[in-house]
């Protein structure tokens, strides 16, 4: 494959930002993966629009096949790029999104590009994963339900493929006190911040460390001037757990959660996001992508279960064999030094276009 190609796309792909949910920004990327999918695939991609945020979407003729999955959004804000734009040196490129996980969409595409039959392929490309798929959801289900296997082209772990993901939940805490004088009269006040210390607390006390479950404060916030009794106090919970029914117990807990400051009222708003992947949902992918790559001359590559959670786990959780983390080598999801090696974006393709291949085939 095109090394070069491959490297002046995922430029390209950089070059416009595209921050979760943002159109115009999605819409760009997607006019350059069209004039790379259509060419290839035979088909004209859709634009699914959903509460304003656009997904591209290329339909296989028939049911059944592969599903390519993948997204465009990254965490970064318009104008990342003005202070740190795409550069490519010793063998590795650097950029806003470029390892989670535009390059993997690059990859996709070369992939395609290297198939013998691409007819019995879909494609979906989202543009709202990095904020929990609230648009696009539905969308990768019903996708998903109707093919036989899919691949999440997400960024490799130090090359090993992603056998299992936890679910996530995300929740929001607010409490409600009474404001007072703090000087003159702070007994007649509900100190909303007094109850949030409480509830920070509690909701840590949720946590199960030996199955893995993690349930972590990670925003919060009270209060309005400091000689003011705080009547308001906000929280964010992030929860990660392995199995389904600790997601459901944490859930159910945290709806339990009662005020310990007189007055005070303690409300929570939230859901589970995204139930875990399970290993038994790539188990078989996984061995067909360890054969793949011994026939290409490949490196082996390694299995490892994560904490983050992707559309995957989605798929994953519908009963679809599901293999996540075919995208390049790299580091740095969600960080400024994130980088990808360019000479991995080639690799991969082969190994993914070898897969749709093996899966198929008659």
């Amino acid at each position: 494959m095109d090394h070069a190609l491959l490297s002046e796309r995922l430029s390209a792909l950089v070059g416009v930002e595209s921050p979760s949910g943002h159109a115009e920004g999605l819409e760009g990327c997607y006019a350059l993966m069209r004039s790379w999918g259509e060419p290839v695939l035979g088909r004209t991609a859709e634009v699914v629009t959903v509460r304003g945020t656009p997904h591209l979407l290329w339909r296989a003729p028939a049911e059944g096949g592969v599903l390519l999955l993948g997204h465009a959004d990254t965490v970064w804000p318009l104008g990342t790029t003005a202070h740190r734009p795409f550069r490519a040196e010793g063998g590795r490129a650097y950029g806003p999104g470029v390892f989670d996980m535009k390059a993997g969409l690059v990859t996709a595409f070369a992939a395609l590009a290297g198939c013998r039959d691409p007819g019995s392929v879909s494609v979906l490309i989202t543009g709202d994963e990095e904020i929990g798929s609230p648009t696009s959801r539905a969308l990768v289900e019903e996708m998903a339900g109707a093919r036989d296997a899919v691949l999440v082209l997400e960024p490799s772990q130090a090359g090993a493929l992603k056998t299992a993901r936890k679910g996530g939940a995300f929740y929001s805490v607010e409490i409600t006190g009474r404001a007072a004088h703090a000087g003159l009269e702070p007994e007649r006040g509900v100190n909303a911040l007094l109850e949030l210390a409480a509830q920070v607390v509690a909701v840590s006390e949720l946590a199960d460390p030996a199955r893995g479950t993690t349930v972590t404060p990670t925003v919060a916030s009270a209060g309005t001037a400091t000689n003011t009794v705080p009547a308001q106090a906000h929280l964010r919970v992030d929860v990660r757990a392995w199995e389904l029914a600790e997601l459901a117990r944490v859930d159910e807990r945290l709806r339990e959660l009662a005020p310990t400051v007189p007055g005070a009222a303690v409300r929570v708003h939230g859901e589970i996001n995204r139930p875990p992947l399970e290993p038994v949902s790539s188990r078989e992918l996984y061995a067909a992508a360890r054969k793949a790559a011994a026939h290409l001359g490949l490196p082996d590559p390694d299995e490892v279960a994560v904490g983050g959670a992707s559309d995957a786990n989605f798929t994953g959780a519908l009963g679809i064999p599901t293999l996540d983390g075919l995208g390049p080598l790299g580091d740095g999801a969600h960080a400024e030094h994130e980088w990808v090696e360019l000479a991995s974006l080639a690799d991969r393709a082969r190994l993914v276009a070898a897969l749709i291949g093996t899966l198929t085939r008659p």
